[in-house]
């Protein structure tokens, strides 16, 4: 990428992208941080030949914002806090196996289904967003995230009926 097709596909993105980092981090300085620290790691790729700079640009932002999140504040697994909560050490267990059974299946997913449905159901990112940062057609990003929901639950339900015989 050179320095005109910089100037034409990365630098229009800015405002969109300071709009998902002020989501994201709550701060207007700091999404303005997240936007210059993005366009710089896009810059440094330059001699990499990117198929989509746009696409590329936001999931670099994405992931520079989740970096900071995560390094600003102790994180607390809801699922594990929701867990504490109950009485029954079996019915905790229970839940316990079910939320990591959940994860691996998610682990195994194909890569943008993956990241859609994080995206989506995890992170509460809007379905336009979700486009904007991998490239895809706001349809697109429906059916894959209709298509891992459904993967999902196929996979939980066939291995806990597994289970269960």
């Amino acid at each position: 990428m050179d320095k005109g097709r910089f100037k034409s596909e990365i630098i229009p993105l800015r405002q969109a992208m300071l709009a998902v980092a002020v989501k994201m981090l709550g701060n207007a300085d700091d999404a303005e941080d997240a936007v210059q620290e993005a366009m710089m790691r896009v810059w440094e790729m330059r001699s990499e030949n990117l198929a989509n700079p746009a696409g590329y640009a936001m999931q670099t932002l994405k992931n520079y914002c989740l970096d900071r999140l995560r390094s600003d504040k102790e994180t607390v697994d809801v699922a594990e806090t929701a867990l504490e909560n109950d009485d029954n050490p079996y019915l905790t267990t229970e839940r316990r196996d079910a939320v990591a059974l959940v994860r691996k299946i998610i682990a195994t997913l194909p890569r943008l289904q993956k990241m859609i449905l994080e995206m989506r159901d995890i992170e509460g990112y809007e379905l336009e967003e979700i486009a904007a940062i991998t490239g895809c057609k706001v349809s697109a990003v429906t059916v894959n995230l209709s298509r891992a929901r459904k993967t999902v639950r196929d996979r939980f339900n066939r291995i806990n009926n597994y289970k269960r015989i």
